[in-house]
């Protein structure tokens, strides 16, 4: 009896997945069979059958060609099949969130077949028919405006099929430097959407990762040539070790190491010009139907700090489970620098979320005094980080603090952005910002820079990403030569002699940061005249002129034409987000038909004419690894059900062969926490509802002890919690344990502790019951 609930738990949870499937059937890789189960993402498991190949994507190549202001990216996929199986591979994986994907092609042996772009619900039906029909297939769809999905269809055994998908982007420096990113994975997210009925958009969230701390199971390389046309002055990469050749002043060949580690982080270059410059100007491109321009010219000079006004600092800082560990302690360093170094004369609050939310002043920001800031400081570095990432309520929640009169309000938020979100979060900050400006920090190796950038586009702000620690306070130190400065506001630009039409942006935004001004359009007949940029600084009216005849007009610069698209298909589909409308959709879908690109409407496919196969076929979901310094609890705490039971079912395959037969009434065996008395200012429901989403640490807590079966019959432990006004864990006290195991009690103890429940008026006293 000794090992009989640990047995119950794992017979549940192996029913619930049901058995084995035949060798040919059509399967994933994935847990399956729960209807009312949330998109999450789970843990991959390697399958028992060494017929299958589970893994058929062995390698991702990267090239990249930077030319002025403009990077054109290569990324070639390389699937295998070593297996006895026909495949169908599925792959999430990322992009710049400035991309604009316009073309695809496949080989297969000697065959290349180039990809066409077709409305996404047509595309997708091209696919399906062509992977029914035994021929192999590529299909590329946006599932995000950074994470892209591959499917590649009737993949033979002994077969080595070819993708390559290219994208182009523009590089805009700031303050003198020159940043080019190449993402590498996507981070897991956090959903609680139901898996039934989620549209097609979202169901890549349910997608399988390795643990922390293994490398990607495919190779990764990285090539780059920049040609800067100016002389360089430097160039380095904060997030990986790289191999620079120069030939000439202006040109380099960078290169990476290859490891599968270097999968898992982002990739990053810095450029700088010499002597400093920003290189401004004008592009043109005399199209064979439409003529295209971008203007990108530098902003004002910096103020002195004295001349600004006080400010209110609004702090919303992730501690879930996926900041644990590396992005926490970021976080922290960067949060203990911006708070030491308010002036006295400023105002602060401080939101921490998870799965709930706590306010360190509910009632009104606090004066930036010593004692506060310490206060504030002393809360973070409190944190360890766990539980869900309940986004929407928190910023909702930060958005509705009262506003201190007659300053100006600054909202902070730090995240590594694990949502899947991001189009509400990104109305909600749109319809309740008031006057305040948002600043959003992403931390880690591999964020999520769709939500960062975007939430900072629709706060009027700037995004920040902090890679590593040492970055933090060079962060935190950027952040405040941003705010101390006033913004270049009333931006208009106005044309002389040069007929221009379909401008993007429709309006320049205000500028915080010491980067151009950036203008895309179309103009008609010969480019002469000029452009003319104004506006207003603290320090006066501020002017410039670019004079279009000194601008060299060049067939070479044709990614005008696709980077213009692509920044009016990002407008679109942003409003879209707010309202939806079927013209919107129309114009949208329009524009990456006519210029080729991907879009939430349009998708590339590409068929080979040959059939392969009989149609039936193994789908594979390619496992992802955990960006660098994230923990296993970005993943166990999102997917009680799925995620910690694949781990469970991994760690326990002993017990897997010797486990008896179970009475069917004892199937239905899990953990339950439950609330059995409660005095103070919280109310059950709030409490119930922290306990729920965040059931994966005490779950975490069970497998850690697992191996060694002994916990008793019927185990069970009751706590004592005490919750301070702020919503913080005081105190946690072991009142009576039949669990046998003082490892798993103490583990217990210590995820109580880590809970984060919503602020009251005063102590809340809870025992808590933990059930097996």
């Amino acid at each position: 009896m000794g090992r009989l609930c640990l047995i119950l738990s794992l017979c549940a949870l192996l029913l619930m997945f049901g058995g084995t499937q035949p060798a040919g059937a059509k399967t994933e890789n994935q847990p399956g069979g729960n209807t009312d189960k949330t998109l999450s993402p789970y843990f991959f498991v390697q399958s028992d059958d060494p017929t299958i190949d589970r893994l058929p994507l062995k390698s991702t190549r990267a090239e990249v060609k930077i030319a002025g202001v403009t990077a054109d990216v290569t990324i070639t996929q390389v699937y295998k099949n070593e297996g006895k199986n026909t495949l169908e591979a599925v792959y999430i994986f990322p992009a710049s969130t400035q991309a604009a994907v316009y073309a695809l092609r496949m080989t297969i042996g000697e065959r290349v077949i180039e990809a066409e772009i077709m409305e996404r619900q047509k595309a997708r039906q091209t696919y399906e028919q062509a992977k029914e029909e035994g021929k192999t297939a590529s299909l590329l769809e946006q599932q995000r405006p950074n994470v892209f999905q591959m499917n590649v269809a009737n993949i033979l055994p002994g077969d080595e099929i070819k993708v390559d998908l290219r994208y182009t982007e523009l590089i805009e420096p700031e303050e003198n430097i020159y940043e080019f990113i190449f993402p590498t994975v996507v981070g897991p997210r956090y959903a609680n959407l139901p898996a039934q009925d989620a549209p097609d958009t979202q169901k890549w969230v349910e997608n399988p990762y390795l643990h922390e701390g293994e490398p990607a199971s495919y190779d990764f390389s990285l090539s780059l040539d920049l040609n800067t046309g100016l002389p360089l002055a430097q160039l380095t990469s904060p997030s990986h070790e790289i191999a620079v050749e120069y030939s000439g002043r202006t040109q380099a060949h960078v290169t990476i190491k290859d490891d599968r580690k270097a999968a898992t982080k982002d990739f990053v270059l810095h450029y700088r010009l010499a002597g400093d410059r920003i290189e401004t100007g004008l592009l043109l491109y005399p199209g064979p139907e439409e003529n295209f321009f971008l203007m990108m010219t530098a902003p004002p000079e910096r103020v002195k700090p004295e001349s600004v006004l006080p400010r209110e600092y609004i702090f919303i800082v992730d501690v879930s489970g996926s900041m644990h560990g590396f992005p926490l302690d970021v976080a922290k360093v960067l949060m203990r620098d911006i708070i030491t170094n308010l002036r006295s004369t400023d105002f602060m609050n401080m939101l921490l979320f998870a799965g709930g939310s706590a306010v360190l002043s509910p009632n009104q920001s606090l004066p930036a005094t010593e004692g506060n800031k310490a206060k504030a400081v002393s809360w973070i570095e409190s944190q360890q980080g766990g539980g869900g990432t309940e986004i929407l309520p928190a910023l909702k929640r930060a958005l509705a603090l009262p506003k201190t009169a007659e300053v100006s309000r600054i909202i902070v938020i730090v995240t590594d952005g694990y949502v899947s979100v991001e189009p509400e979060a990104f109305d909600l900050v749109r319809r309740n910002l008031g006057q305040a400006n948002l600043f959003a920090f992403g931390i880690g190796s591999a964020v999520n820079r769709h939500l960062i950038e975007g939430l900072a586009r629709v706060g009027l702000g700037e995004p920040f990403v902090v890679l590593n620690q040492d970055q933090g306070p060079k962060q935190a130190e950027r952040f405040r030569r941003y705010i101390e400065n006033p913004v270049l506001t009333g931006i208009q630009a106005s044309f002389e002699g040069f007929e221009t039409y379909d401008l993007e942006p429709l309006a320049l935004p205000d500028l915080f940061a010491s980067r151009p001004i950036v203008l895309f359009g179309k103009y008609r007949g010969q480019p002469t005249g000029r452009i003319i940029v104004t506006g207003k600084t603290a320090q006066g009216d501020f002017r410039q002129v670019v004079e279009v005849s000194e601008a060299a007009a060049s067939p070479e610069n044709s990614a005008l034409k696709r980077l213009w698209a692509r920044h009016r298909i990002m407008r679109l589909a942003d409003l879209n987000k707010l309202e939806e409308q079927d013209e919107r959709v129309k114009e949208v879908t329009a524009l990456g038909l006519n210029y080729s690109l991907m879009t939430p409407y349009t998708s590339f496919v590409a068929v080979d004419k040959i059939k392969r196969a009989d149609g039936q076929l193994v789908t594979v979901k390619q496992p992802l690894p955990l960006p660098a310094g994230v923990s296993d609890l970005a993943v166990g705490e999102s997917r009680f059900k799925t995620a910690g039971a694949v781990t469970m079912m991994r760690d326990l395959s002993a017990l897997k062969e010797t486990a008896p037969a179970v009475p069917e009434e004892a199937k239905k065996v899990e953990m339950k926490l439950a609330v059995t008395e409660i005095r103070g200012d919280l109310s059950r429901d709030e409490v119930e509802k922290v306990l729920k989403n965040q059931i994966g640490l005490f779950e975490q807590c069970r497998r850690t002890a697992s191996s060694q079966a002994q916990a008793r019959p019927g185990g069970e432990a009751t706590y004592r919690v005490l919750i301070q006004a702020d919503g913080a864990v005081k105190e946690v006290t072991l009142i009576k344990s039949i669990l046998g195991d003082p490892r798993i009690e103490e583990c217990f103890k210590k995820a109580m502790e880590r809970l984060t429940f919503t602020s009251g008026q005063g102590l809340t006293e809870v025992v808590i019951k933990i059930t097996c």
